[in-house]
């Protein structure tokens, strides 16, 4: 191997660690930036009894009530051992995929960046996905009924009780489903919104980026507000697949709600059943949205922020 082509080698794995590194690390932020919304999430989304008659910040209220401040962050122990991978693998493999996608499409189309999205979220669940069960399994524990005493103990419990592998990857269906989507216009609105910034009012939301090429970059507020808008349209579209997988997810924690476990057009079918279409499928929609539109502005902030620190953002001349 010539000396030139050992340090392409070396620039490209110095490039991808750099981006797994970030990757991570957006993920951390946004995801504990929001934790108590995602807990009160899926205790009304799997109808809790404590909590299903509450609201979004009522419900939030009651969690301090009944189990202390400290409770609201339930379950992101184990969130943020899922979540490290997930960010880290999700963006990487972003990277990955935007640069062999990018040759096929009309320069500026974005749509390669939808495909790469749902591609590289598609990849980060497949590798984490157990980790969101049993996060879900804590979160939806309330104080003096817990089942699971910690993240090992969870782990070990689904797989000898519920049918090994198969059950850590109850609900993957769904997921995947809604994964699509949901990743795929999170980074394709967040893309276009980000080139769009950049050619028509640089002048209001970006900032010169002399540290590298001396293009442009969004400034802090307009990474905030793309990442946002971005977060809004992708829940929109993927939340009814959502609220199916977590009604698979915590199907087994309960004999009453075993039937929501055994296929996802069953479980679709049991939730518009019974509880209709808005108050079933969008159940917890308020929440998602107070919770969602911050969790991937922050994601995104993160991962632009991270990629300037690092020196991966090129920055683009307009």
């Amino acid at each position: 191997m010539s000396l030139h082509a050992g340090r392409a080698e070396e620039r490209k794995l110095e490039f991808a660690v750099k981006t797994f590194f970030a990757g991570g690390i957006a993920g951390m932020c946004s995801k504990t930036s929001v934790a108590p919304l995602d807990r009160i999430k899926i205790l009304l989304q799997a109808h809790n009894r404590h909590y299903k008659h509450l609201g979004v910040f009522s419900g939030l209220q009651e969690i301090i009530k009944r189990e202390t401040f400290f409770a609201l962050y339930k379950g992101n122990g184990a969130q943020m051992v899922r979540i490290f991978p997930y960010g880290a693998l999700q963006f990487t493999s972003f990277e990955f995929y935007s640069k062999c996608l990018g040759d096929l499409f009309e320069k500026r189309s974005h749509i390669d960046k939808f495909l790469a999205g749902s591609c590289a979220g598609v990849t980060a669940v497949t590798f984490t996905y157990p980790l969101d069960i049993i996060r879900a399994r804590l979160a939806f524990q309330v104080t003096g009924e817990h089942v699971y005493s910690g993240i090992a103990h969870a782990a070990a419990s689904i797989f000898k009780e519920e049918g090994g592998i198969r059950a850590l990857y109850r609900g993957f269906v769904p997921t995947i489903m809604g994964m699509m989507p949901y990743a795929g216009l999170s980074f394709y609105v967040f893309e276009k919104l980000k080139y769009l910034s950049m050619k028509y009012a640089p002048q209001y939301l970006c900032n010169k980026c002399d540290k590298n090429t001396g293009g442009l970059v969004l400034s802090l507020p307009a990474k905030f507000l793309c990442g946002g808008f971005a977060g809004a349209v992708a829940q929109t579209f993927s939340y009814p697949l959502d609220v199916t997988r977590r009604r698979m997810q915590l199907a087994m924690m309960n004999p009453d709600t075993h039937k929501y476990g055994s296929s996802m057009m069953s479980t679709l079918g049991i939730i518009r059943n019974e509880n209709g279409f808005i108050k079933g499928l969008f159940r917890g929609m308020s929440v998602n949205y107070v919770r969602a539109v911050p969790m991937v502005a922050v994601s995104f902030t993160t991962y632009e922020i991270m990629k300037q620190l690092l020196n991966l953002d090129t920055g683009i001349s307009v």
